[in-house]
């Protein structure tokens, strides 16, 4: 099992500290150092901004927004970050929710399964430097009746294909991941659920492809926090308002994918209590809310061995790489979490 680092969104004040915390896992030998967009920093120029800095580590989009760019934009910045990085990008894609894509990008939130496949496809096509020609439900191209003609990308991408990953997280999307995607990127990621809430899914969509596992990236994301065993309480409070926000906040009452996969787990009395608390305003007593098991389950907690033998767990569960979120109020405590993470993965006999 690999480990990766997610970087988050840029401009929420740790700016500085990100890049020094990219370029020490770089130094680790961490395998790929993810960056976030929603609705402030865009990702493909803090990895440009990464990749100039770093020499070996992959960066990735965790995620591009489907909605925020035409699928042959998304090629063309795909193959220009992998061509600046030396061969190093690996393209994340994400539907966004509702409320991101409709009051920030004016794009109808609908169908999106469909949408996505069609994108990948259009994605695919137009990396290979094809002449690109699509007919789809949501995208044709060249227009008809126009004076458009089918163009090929002028750009050489390092690699003959590179990586693609979906954020995913209900059945029907973990399916289609499985079937036209490398790799899944998940959140809120329990070892002891991942086999009924995802790996099961995605194996589904990769025999519909027929194709198995082997190959596939199973990428879940969780937040770390050292401490002493006995602290495990006082840690997992750390994560309280960041499950709360997902759990509760992110999205609307009736499509948050988060409180879906919270009640698959088994939490539906507490995320059916952490959202209306949330939505009705009062996001202290959301936190509250949140059952520490929860958050134990769906974070690295702890000393480095009790961090290893979760990092088992998860690598039997099926995850091929784990990135890691690490916490900390300074950038001495963020670096000494990255070197936690590997040297709870080399306890775990895992590197």
């Amino acid at each position: 099992m690999q480990l990766g680092i997610n970087l988050g969104y840029w401009g929420a004040g740790m700016d500085t500290d990100n890049l020094a915390v990219a370029r020490e896992a770089d130094r680790l030998g961490y395998a790929v150092c993810w960056a976030a967009e929603a609705y402030g920093s865009d990702a493909a120029t803090v990895l440009a901004w990464v990749a100039a800095q770093t020499e070996r580590i992959d960066v990735g989009s965790a995620i591009f927004q489907i909605p925020a760019r035409q699928p042959a934009m998304t090629a063309m910045t795909a193959a220009t970050l992998d061509s600046l990085s030396g061969g190093r990008f690996r393209l994340g894609l994400g539907v966004s929710g509702p409320q991101v894509s409709e009051g920030w990008y004016g794009v109808k939130f609908d169908k999106p399964l469909a949408r996505t496949r069609e994108y990948v496809e259009i994605v695919r096509k137009a990396m290979s430097r094809e002449r690109l020609t699509y007919e789809g439900e949501h995208w044709t191209l060249p227009l008809p009746g126009g004076p458009g003609k089918p163009i090929k990308l002028t750009v050489h991408p390092q690699r003959e294909r590179i990586p693609l990953y979906i954020a995913a997280i209900g059945p029907k999307n973990l399916e289609q991941t499985g079937e036209i995607a490398d790799g899944a990127l998940l959140v809120f990621p329990s070892a002891d659920h991942l086999e009924e809430t995802a790996v099961k899914h995605l194996r589904t969509g990769r025999a519909k492809a027929g194709l198995t596992m082997d190959g596939f990236d199973v990428c879940p994301t969780l937040p770390l926090a050292v401490g002493d065993d006995k602290d495990v309480a006082r840690l997992a409070d750390t994560f309280r308002p960041y499950t709360a926000l997902y759990v509760g906040g992110m999205g609307s009452r009736e499509q948050n994918f988060y409180n879906r996969l919270a009640c698959r787990m088994g939490y539906e009395k507490a995320a059916a209590e952490i959202q209306d608390k949330y939505l009705s305003g009062d996001k202290r007593g959301a936190e509250a809310a949140v059952p520490q098991e929860l958050i134990d389950r769906t974070t690295l907690l702890g000393s480095v061995d009790r961090i290893a033998d979760r990092m088992k767990a998860y690598a039997e569960a099926g995850v091929t790489t784990l990135t890691l979120a690490p916490a900390g109020l300074t950038l001495e405590e963020r670096l000494a979490s990255l070197r936690a993470g590997v040297e709870a993965l080399e306890r775990a006999g895992l590197a």
